[in-house]
């Protein structure tokens, strides 16, 4: 009896410990860095550092374009402003569009500072600290923000268009609308883990990293500007029907949102339909940027 208890315990603390360290992995992802620059796009642009509202320094790059309009591309979790999935090909097209474009790498991505990430959660602070750079830094260049967001970067366009009224409009490409949901099917296909093990996995996450829940459903009722939202129906991670659930909720409230369901993956409408994504973003900016 008393080695099946020794096993008993001993199974038990292996597996948190699996769980402790799967979690840790989550919160501490490998940061991405690249080797292009705006320059290659054939523009020029400065790097520049963003004090956040809680003490940290984002890294990015402010590149000018002679408008008095700016879009704020934000990248995914785990991605940066390198990432050349989707980032790289919108900056470009943004500033051949004529927008002037900031854009940088979350807390714990990147080149910026932060030991961990919290999936969007505390991350809005990084967004309102990038607006506040941005109107004390380029007042002149900026009468007009909008923001175009991938993944994680698609639920912050959606909190700061609730949150904040410098924000004018806003992209939210493949939002994750239930985050444990998301998190849970993450583990299986980045990882090839049961879905299940995230639920051990969460109270690490949140114990590491001081995370707090967020209910992205609730900001349905509070988006009152313009939002376009993009969902794939081969979307590993965040199925349409969530992306639907938050359109129709919202809907109620705001007239001026639109949803556009393609047949891509997690955030390869661009890559997967680039000429369409293209017509449909820059319709939308020329409509509610101006």
């Amino acid at each position: 009896m008393g080695w099946v208890l020794f096993f008993f315990i001993l199974i038990v603390v292996l597996f948190l410990g699996f769980t402790a360290f799967i979690a840790y992995k989550m919160i501490k992802p490998p940061r991405v860095l690249g080797g292009w620059t705006p320059r290659d796009l054939g523009y020029d642009y400065e790097e520049v550092t963003i004090k956040t509202r809680d003490g940290l320094k984002l890294s990015g790059w402010w590149i000018p374009n002679g408008s008095d309009k700016t879009v704020i591309p934000l990248h995914g979790y785990t991605r940066s402003r390198w990432d050349d999935v989707y980032m790289k090909e919108t900056t470009e097209f943004l500033l051949k569009e004529g927008y002037n474009v900031l854009t940088f790498d979350f807390r714990a991505h990147g080149e910026s500072e932060g030991k961990y990430t919290t999936v969007g959660i505390d991350e809005i602070v990084d967004v309102l600290s990038a607006l506040d750079w941005l109107k004390v830094q380029q007042p002149e260049h900026s009468r007009r923000i909008a923001f175009i967001g991938f993944s994680m970067g698609a639920m912050l366009t959606i909190r700061v268009l609730a949150e904040d009224d410098r924000a004018c409009c806003g992209v939210a490409d493949s939002p994750p609308m239930y985050l444990d949901r998301t998190g849970a099917r993450g583990l299986k296909y980045f990882a090839n883990l049961p879905e299940w093990l995230y639920h051990f996995a969460k109270p690490f996450m949140k114990l590491f990293s001081g995370a707090r829940e967020l209910n992205m459903l609730e900001y349905a009722d509070n988006v009152n500007k313009p939002l376009l939202l993009i969902a794939g129906e081969k979307d590993p991670l965040v199925k349409p029907e969530e992306a639907k659930e938050f359109y129709e909720r919202n809907r109620e409230a705001n007239p001026n949102v639109e949803l556009w369901v393609t047949d891509a993956p997690h955030v390869r409408t661009l890559k997967f339909h680039p000429d369409e994504w293209k017509s449909r973003v820059k319709a939308f900016l020329e409509r509610w940027i101006s």
